[in-house]
């Protein structure tokens, strides 16, 4: 069975939030893959599905989950929305390092070690972009979809302008980064990622982008013709709560002890209770140079 809700502490070091709605058929193969790369990483880590609403069984699948290296829990956010349970994912985290992924493992799991060990080496912000020259991504979407897609980035270009992709769904952040920008996050569908990024730039963080392999997968939520004048009003919303609302302040990280704290780098970090050698940034495959962008000053 899956790990209750509540409370999943220290000793885990990663954990990585997973928004699902009506997946119970895409669910059971994608937690699998995410399981496997999961348990493969250099410390501990555990997974958190979050269930927006979903009319299907899909918090079955996760309570069902049989026990394994990697825990895996549930949560059910009874509102649906991509932002709401990405959300409501983030803010239930301890860890020192957090994430998500989406549900159907668009994006190549080998990029998780990559993304891993950037954040150990001091990236608060690593974010998969499809849009590098070095990614690999399969894209049979419409001719339609693909100029809204065009035009969405050019206006997401003008909210993070650091940022050459904003909707992969593949980040991981710095635990305290993460939950304080998820707390800010007004977004419920969507183009949340868009103002995620913007939050966490705010804190005045770096934005790291990883290239990734990424293949379209039948059966996506998005509905170009359904959705796509909502995310760009969502977009408009962004662009003004930005420049209305008061800016985020930095939040002081956790003191030596208390959940979510970690050593000055080089770290030794503990897996299965014994002692690793200091952690050192997996070697990134041959089409993966990373890209920094500094986060804007104003």
């Amino acid at each position: 069975m899956a790990t209750p809700a509540a409370g999943l502490r220290s000793p885990v070091t990663i954990e990585i939030v997973v928004p699902a709605r009506n997946e119970s058929q895409r669910l059971p193969a994608g937690l699998a893959k995410l399981c496997q790369a999961a348990a493969e990483l250099p410390v501990p880590a555990a997974i958190l599905v979050v269930d927006s609403a979903s009319t299907d069984l899909t918090h079955t699948v996760v309570e069902d989950w049989p026990p394994g290296p990697v825990p895996v829990r549930l949560l059910r956010c009874h509102r649906a929305g991509k932002g709401r349970a990405v959300r409501m994912g983030l803010l239930a985290t301890t860890a020192p390092f957090v994430g998500f992924c989406d549900a159907d493992m668009a994006t190549d799991l080998a990029a998780l070690d990559v993304a891993v060990g950037l954040l150990a080496a001091g990236h608060p912000l690593v974010i998969g972009s499809r849009a590098l020259d070095s990614s690999v991504a399969e894209d049979r979407h419409s001719g339609i979809r693909r100029v809204g897609a065009a035009a969405f980035r050019t206006l997401a270009g003008r909210i993070v302008p650091d940022a050459s992709d904003t909707q992969c769904g593949f980040k991981f952040f710095s635990g305290p980064i993460a939950r304080s920008a998820a707390l800010s996050l007004r977004t419920p569908g969507f183009a949340f990622d868009v103002e995620l990024l913007a939050r966490c730039q705010e804190l005045g963080i770096t934005l790291t982008e990883i290239p990734v392999c990424w293949q379209d997968v039948p059966g996506s939520k998005f509905s170009f013709t359904r959705h796509s004048a909502q995310t760009f009003r969502d977009l408009a919303s962004i662009w003004l709560r930005l420049r209305t609302a008061p800016r985020l302040a930095a939040q002081p990280g956790p003191s030596a002890g208390e959940p979510g704290w970690l050593p000055a780098l080089p770290l030794r970090l503990t897996v299965s209770g014994e002692p690793a050698p200091p952690f050192q940034a997996p070697a990134a495959p041959p089409w993966t140079p990373v890209r920094s962008a500094e986060a804007p000053t104003a």
